[in-house]
């Protein structure tokens, strides 16, 4: 199949979070965020099939996270997004284990990248595949949280590391 006939399955499901959509090519996850199909499909330069079954795995993989079921994605990911450090960095978080966190220095030095952590921030900030690739796993060095671009922003990553066990409830959460 050449690059010009690839296509691309979107599907949107409510999540705790917010509305969230998953683009799946058929070589995997290409993209995802909080927001409508149109949204995100309007990120991406390829026709648009309606496929529920290339969609169906990721879907269930989604819920059963959010279920509390699922703490390792298996659906396959489509890096064509990314390129050079950017996708060294990504890839290295995508190696970060649920319920942990690492710090924006720390992910620099697991990517054996230069950038500095600043720069990090800037990658994750244009994740393009959130949750996926647990951007909310970064946080800030001193206990801080960082910032998170997502869904209603650092309280969704706050939620998100809170329901993976590595934040503990606070009373507005009981």
């Amino acid at each position: 199949m050449t690059p010009s006939e690839e296509t691309v399955a979107i599907a949107e499901l409510p999540t705790p979070v917010g509305v969230f959509s998953l683009a799946m090519t058929e070589t995997g996850l290409v993209a995802s965020g909080w927001g409508t199909r149109a949204r995100l499909a309007g990120r991406l330069d390829l026709a648009e099939v309606h496929d529920a079954d290339r969609t169906a795995s990721a879907v269930a993989e989604l819920k059963a996270y959010f279920a509390g079921e699922l703490k390792t994605f298996a659906t396959p990911i489509d890096w064509r997004l990314m390129a050079g450090a950017r996708l060294r960095v990504l890839q290295a978080l995508h190696k970060v284990p649920y319920g942990t966190a690492v710090t924006y220095g720390e992910l620099a030095r697991l990517a054996g990248s230069s950038v500095p952590a600043r720069g990090i921030g800037s990658i994750m900030g244009s994740n393009p595949i959130p949750i996926f690739i647990p951007c909310h796993r970064v946080v800030a060095a001193g206990n801080g949280l960082g910032g998170f671009s997502g869904g209603e922003g650092v309280e969704t990553k706050r939620w998100l590391l809170t329901h993976e066990g590595y934040l503990q409830p606070t009373l507005l959460d009981l």
